[in-house]
C-alpha cells in the first residue's frame, strides 16, 4: 500500500479591489447576473460569468423550481449557454458571485459538486485550464487556476474509453 497526499492551492485576495483588472471585471459581471436569479425558495442569488477564448462573456444565474432537483445552478446555466452559442470555443475563466435577501454573504461562494463536474468536462474537452474566481457580496475572493484543483481525482471521459 502507498499513502498519497493531495494538496489544494489557490490564491486568496482580501477584497475584489486587489484582483487583477480582468478578474475584477468578470466578477462584476457575475455580480450583475445575480439580479436575474429566480430564487423564490432559497433567496440565495447566484450569478456566474464565463469568459471564452474568443473574448465573449456569457452570464447566467441560478434558476430554482418548486421541485428542487429541476432547478439549475448559475455556473451550469452560463456554461451551457456559452456552449450553445459558441460551440467549440474554450472557456478561459468563470466568475461566481452570490448575494442573499436574508443576510450579507461575506465569504467566497464555491461551486457545488455537480457544477464542478460540468466544469471538469469543459476543461477536459478543450484540454485547457479554466480560471475560477469565487466571491460573496463582500470580503475575500478565492481564485483557482484550474477546476481540477477544485475537484481532484475527478471522473472524466477518459474513464469511459475502452481498451482493445
Amino acid at each position: 500500500m502507498n499513502t498519497k497526499e493531495l494538496r489544494l492551492t489557490f490564491n486568496e485576495y482580501a477584497s475584489r479591489d486587489e484582483l487583477p483588472a480582468a478578474d475584477k471585471a468578470l466578477l462584476e459581471q457575475a455580480a450583475e447576473a445575480t439580479k436575474t436569479s429566480y430564487s423564490p425558495y432559497s433567496h440565495f442569488k447566484v450569478g456566474a460569468a464565463v469568459l471564452l477564448e474568443n473574448g465573449e462573456i456569457i452570464s447566467g444565474s441560478n434558476q430554482e423550481n418548486a421541485a428542487y432537483p429541476s432547478g439549475l445552478c448559475a455556473e451550469r446555466v452560463a456554461l451551457f449557454a456559452a456552449a450553445a452559442k459558441y460551440p467549440g470555443v474554450a472557456v478561459k475563466a468563470l466568475a461566481i458571485s452570490a448575494k442573499s435577501n436574508e443576510s450579507v454573504i461575506n465569504q467566497p461562494v464555491t461551486p457545488c459538486g455537480a457544477c464542478r463536474q460540468v466544469m471538469i468536462e469543459f476543461e477536459t474537452r478543450f484540454q485547457k485550464d479554466i480560471r475560477v474566481i469565487m466571491a460573496g457580496e463582500k470580503g475575500a475572493v478565492i481564485v483557482s487556476d484550474s477546476v481540477n484543483k477544485l475537484l481532484p481525482l475527478s471522473f472524466d471521459g477518459n474513464h469511459l474509453l475502452k481498451e482493445k
